[in-house]
């Protein structure tokens, strides 16, 4: 995966990368990635797959603390048909409020607002903080 883009990242090690999300469904939303590319959970060695969802059990846990969150969903789709926009393999972890106002279905058919990189990255740092 090519490092290509403005992103706050969260962590990263030698085989993925979490940043938050730049359209944020909620405070926190963020993505896990593989660095390598993989179209979808199809395509992705399973060894790689155990430890994006290590990477991502651990931002989860980093998020629900530092953001007092209430719960954490994660989200994953495979295929256009299925709501997978960008193909390549992701990760959502969506942080969950009391009246966060987004409905079940909402957390991954909703198109949010573009984020600003400056208050996502102020936003990283509190997470980080927390590790």
């Amino acid at each position: 995966m090519k490092n290509e883009f403005d992103s706050a990242k969260i962590y990263e090690d030698e085989n993925t990368l979490a940043f938050l999300d730049i359209n944020p469904l909620t405070k926190g939303h963020c993505l896990v990635v593989p660095k390598q590319h993989f179209e979808n959970i199809f395509d992705i060695p399973d060894e790689l797959l155990g430890k994006i969802i290590l990477t991502t059990k651990d931002i989860s846990g980093r998020i629900k603390k530092s953001l007092k969150a209430d719960g954490i969903r994660l989200s994953q789709s495979n295929g256009e048909i299925a709501g997978q926009v960008i193909l390549h393999f992701h990760m959502h972890i969506i942080p969950r409020y009391q009246n966060d106002g987004i409905q079940m279905g909402d957390a991954t058919t909703s198109r949010p607002q573009k984020a600003d990189l400056n208050e996502l990255k102020k936003l990283a740092n509190e997470i980080n903080s927390s590790a």
